[in-house]
C-alpha cells in the first residue's frame, strides 16, 4: 500500500478497543491524524459518540463507533459480527481495553472480571477477527500489557482467583497473560500476515481502576497524578506499533517507551503459553487457529 507524505496511514482501518477514552481514544486521535480510518468500541453509546466526533475533528477522516461490554464473551461476538459486516479490512487490531478490581467480581459468564476483560477479551476478539486480518495482510496485532506482569504468575490451578482473591494478583496474572498471548500468537503466524506484539504504555493518569480500587491506590493516586504520563503521552507506543514502517515485519516482542525490551523470564515460558491458549479457547468455546 502506497504511503502519503505526512499521513503514513491513510488508506488504513485500525479498530480500537476501549477506544472512548484514556490512552485508546489518544491512540484513536493519533493514528487518525496519521490519516486512518479509525473504528472504537466503547460500553457507552454517548460517550464513545462523543469520542468519535473528537476523533473526527481531529483527523477529518472516517471513524466508527461500536459498543459492547467485552466482559461479555455474548457482546464480544456480537462486536465481531458487527466489525466483520462494516469494515471492509482490518489492517490494525489494538486491543487496549483493560481495569482493575480490588474485590473480586464475576461476569455474565460467570468468570472472574479482570482475566475475562483484560485477557479473554482480546484473546476470542483476536480469533474472531483472524481471517479478516490475514485477508487485509499484511496486519498487525498490538495488545496493551503492562510492566506489571512482570510480577504476574499464570496460576492454572485457580485462574479465576475462586480460592483466594488479591486485585493486584488478578491484575498482574492478566498482562502476564497479555504477552504469553501476544508470543504465542506471533509463533503460530507468519509475520508476512500478521505481526503480533505487545507493549506497556507507562503510568498513565487515567480513571483506570476508580469503580474499585485498591485502599492505596485511593490514597497515592492523587499525590502521584502530577508526575504520570498524559494520555497523549501514554498512547505513544502503541501508536508507535501500531504504524511505525520499520515494524512490518516484526513479531513476538514487547516494547516501552516505543522500543523492544526484554519482557519477564516467565512470560517466554512456551510450555506455559501454549497451556494458557487451550485453556482460553476452551474457557471461550473457540476454535484455536493454527497456521
Amino acid at each position: 500500500m502506497k504511503l502519503i507524505r505526512g499521513r503514513p496511514m491513510a488508506g488504513r482501518t485500525v479498530l480500537i478497543t476501549g477506544g472512548s477514552a484514556g490512552i485508546g481514544k489518544a491512540t484513536a486521535l493519533g493514528l487518525a491524524t496519521m490519516g486512518a480510518h479509525v473504528a472504537v468500541t466503547g460500553r457507552d453509546r454517548d460517550r464513545a459518540n462523543a469520542a468519535a466526533a473528537e476523533i473526527r475533528a481531529a483527523g477529518g477522516g472516517r471513524v466508527d463507533v461500536f459498543v459492547a461490554d467485552l466482559s461479555s464473551q455474548a457482546e464480544v461476538r456480537r462486536l465481531a459480527d458487527q466489525v466483520l459486516h462494516a469494515l471492509t479490512r482490518i489492517d490494525v487490531l489494538v486491543n487496549n481495553v483493560g481495569g482493575y478490581w480490588n474485590t473480586r467480581h464475576v461476569t455474565a459468564d460467570g468468570l472472574e472480571h479482570t482475566f475475562a476483560l483484560n485477557h479473554l477479551a482480546p484473546f476470542l476478539l483476536t480469533t474472531l477477527l483472524l481471517d479478516q486480518l490475514k485477508h487485509s495482510a499484511p496486519a498487525r496485532v498490538v495488545t496493551v500489557s503492562s510492566n506489571a506482569h512482570a510480577m504476574g504468575r499464570i496460576d492454572f490451578d485457580d485462574l479465576q482467583g475462586e480460592r483466594s482473591y488479591s486485585g493486584a494478583h488478578a491484575y498482574n496474572q492478566s498482562k502476564l497473560a497479555n504477552v504469553l498471548f501476544t508470543y504465542e500468537l506471533a509463533r503460530r503466524m507468519p509475520a508476512a500476515s500478521i505481526t503480533a506484539n505487545a507493549l506497556h504504555p507507562g503510568v498513565v493518569s487515567t480513571s483506570f481502576g476508580a469503580d474499585d480500587p485498591a485502599v492505596v491506590q485511593r490514597l497515592l493516586v492523587p499525590f502521584l497524578r502530577p508526575f504520570m504520563k498524559t494520555p497523549n503521552r501514554g498512547a505513544a507506543t502503541s501508536i508507535h506499533v501500531a504504524s511505525a514502517p520499520d515494524l512490518a515485519q516484526v513479531t513476538g516482542r514487547f516494547f516501552a517507551h516505543s522500543r523492544p525490551r526484554k519482557s519477564s523470564e516467565r512470560s517466554y515460558d512456551r510450555a506455559v503459553a501454549t497451556r494458557l491458549w487451550q485453556v482460553s479457547a476452551d474457557l471461550v468455546a473457540a476454535d484455536s487457529p493454527v497456521v
